[in-house]
C-alpha cells in the first residue's frame, strides 16, 4: 500500500517537472524502495513465527567488537533500545560429528524456549563457541527451534570461533592445564575447556555477567529466573556454582584425605566440601576482573602451590580448578541450590563408592534444570 501511495504522489507531480527531473525523482524513489524492501532482508512469516536474519560476521574481528548484528536475530515484537541483555554461553564444538550431541542440543533448546519468558525490552543473548562446521549446523537447527517457538521476547545468537578463543586462552591457562587435564603434551586443544576460568580477560568489558551452560541440560523453569541468582551473591563472590553430586572429589583428593584424616575436603554435604560441578555456572565478569584474590590465584606459581598442597591431579578442566581454589577460598563462590544443576550421573555408585554415594547424590527441593551428565537419561515431562 505504501508503494502505491508513493507512485500516485509521484504521478501527480509529473506535470510540474521537466522530463529529466521526473527521471531523477523516480530513480531516487526506486533506490529508497530497494533499500527498505531488499537491503533489510525482510521476510514475511505467519503471526506465530519470528523473523530470522543472519548476517556474516567478520571472522578476523576481535571478539570485543561483536554485536548483535553478527548473528541470527529472532524476535516477535520489538525490543526497547537499551533493554537489559541476559547473556548465556554454550560450548558447541564437534557437534556436526555427533548425533548424540545434536540430540542433547535439541532437548536443551526446545525446553529452554518453551518455558522462557522475558519482560518487554529484554533480550536473551545466546553465545556459542563453535567450529565452522558445527556453526553451520547450529544455525540450521536454531532456525528450526526458534521459528515455531511460542516466546514473545527477542533472542540474539552469537557464534564465537573456537580457534580464535583458544589462541587467546592458551597463554593464560597453559600452566594450569597439567594439573587439571587428562593426557599429555601441550594441551593446546584442551584450553577451551578452561574458558570460564579466564573469560573475564577475553570478553569485552561491556559484558559484565554471563551464564555458562552445558549442552546436556533440560530446563524445567524460566531461564530468566537463573539470572536473578546473581543478585544473591555475597560480597567477594565472583562465581555461582552447584556442588558436585557424586563422590568425584572424595576420590581425587584421596592422598590429601589420607594425610589429613579429619579434613572436610571431599566429604559429603552439608558439613563436607564435595567440590563443584561446572554444568551450570554464573560468572560475574565484573567481579572477576575486580577481584585481586581471584586473579592472583590464576598465576602459575599459585596454581602449582595449591595443587601441591592438596596433592591434586584432576582431569575435568575448569571444574577441577574451581573445586581446588574453593577448598582454600570458599568466599569466592556463591552456592547455587542443587536444583539449578540436578546432576543425574551415577557412575561412581558402581565404581567403588556405593556405600556413600547417596550422601552426595541426594538433592532436596524443586528441580529447575536437569543435567544428563555422563550420558544419563533425563526424565520425560
Amino acid at each position: 500500500m505504501g508503494f502505491l501511495v508513493l507512485i500516485v504522489r509521484i504521478m501527480g507531480r509529473i506535470s510540474t517537472f521537466r522530463s529529466y527531473q521526473f527521471v531523477l525523482l523516480l530513480a531516487a524513489t526506486l533506490a529508497v524502495i530497494a533499500f527498505y524492501y531488499f537491503g533489510s532482508e525482510r521476510h514475511s512469516f505467519s503471526s506465530t513465527t519470528k523473523r530470522i536474519r543472519q548476517t556474516q560476521a567478520n571472522t578476523n574481528r576481535n571478539d570485543a567488537d561483536l554485536t548483535e548484528s553478527d548473528i541470527f536475530r529472532s524476535r516477535k515484537g520489538s525490543s526497547e533500545a537499551g533493554g537489559q541483555r541476559y547473556h548465556a554461553l554454550m560450548m558447541f564444538t564437534k557437534v556436526d560429528r555427533s548425533r548424540s550431541l545434536q540430540d542433547k542440543f535439541r532437548v536443551a533448546m526446545l525446553s529452554m524456549v518453551k518455558l522462557a519468558h522475558f519482560l518487554e525490552g529484554e533480550v536473551l543473548v545466546l553465545h556459542f563457541v563453535s567450529d565452522q562446521a558445527s556453526q553451520e549446523l547450529g544455525q540450521r537447527m536454531l532456525q528450526e527451534f526458534l521459528q515455531d517457538a511460542p516466546f514473545k521476547y527477542e533472542v540474539s545468537i552469537i557464534f564465537h570461533d573456537v580457534v580464535e578463543l583458544t589462541q587467546k586462552l592458551f597463554p593464560i591457562v597453559e600452566a594450569m592445564q597439567k594439573h587439571f587435564s587428562a593426557g599429555s603434551g601441550a594441551y593446546y586443544s584442551e584450553s577451551i575447556f578452561f574458558l570460564s576460568v579466564a573469560m573475564h580477560h577475553i570478553m569485552p568489558e561491556s559484558l559484565t555477567r554471563i551464564v555458562q551452560l552445558d549442552l546436556d541440560l533440560k530446563y524445567k523453569t524460566n531461564i530468566r529466573d537463573l539470572f536473578q541468582e546473581f543478585d544473591k551473591f555475597p560480597p567477594g563472590a565472583v562465581i555461582g556454582i552447584t556442588r558436585e553430586m557424586q563422590p568425584v572429589y572424595r576420590h581425587t583428593f584421596w592422598l590429601y584425605r589420607k594425610e589429613n584424616p579429619k579434613t572436610r575436603v571431599g566429604e559429603p554435604p552439608p558439613e563436607g566440601l564435595p567440590g563443584f560441578n561446572s554444568g551450570v555456572m554464573l560468572l560475574d565478569l565484573s567481579a572477576m576482573r575486580a577481584s585481586t584474590l581471584y586473579n592472583q590465584l590464576l598465576k602459575p606459581s599459585n596454581v602449582a602451590k595449591l595443587a601441591e598442597q592438596y596433592r591434586f591431579k584432576g582431569h575435568l578442566g575448569d571444574q577441577d580448578f574451581f573445586t581446588m581454589i574453593g577448598m582454600e577460598h570458599p568466599e569466592l563462590f556463591y552456592s547455587l541450590a542443587c536444583g539449578w544443576n540436578r546432576q543425574l550421573c551415577t557412575w561412581w555408585r558402581d565404581h567403588g563408592y556405593g556405600d556413600v554415594f547417596q550422601l552426595y547424590y541426594g538433592c532436596d527441593g524443586p528441580v529447575y534444570i536437569y543435567h544428563g551428565n555422563c550420558n544419563s537419561p533425563i526424565p520425560d515431562d
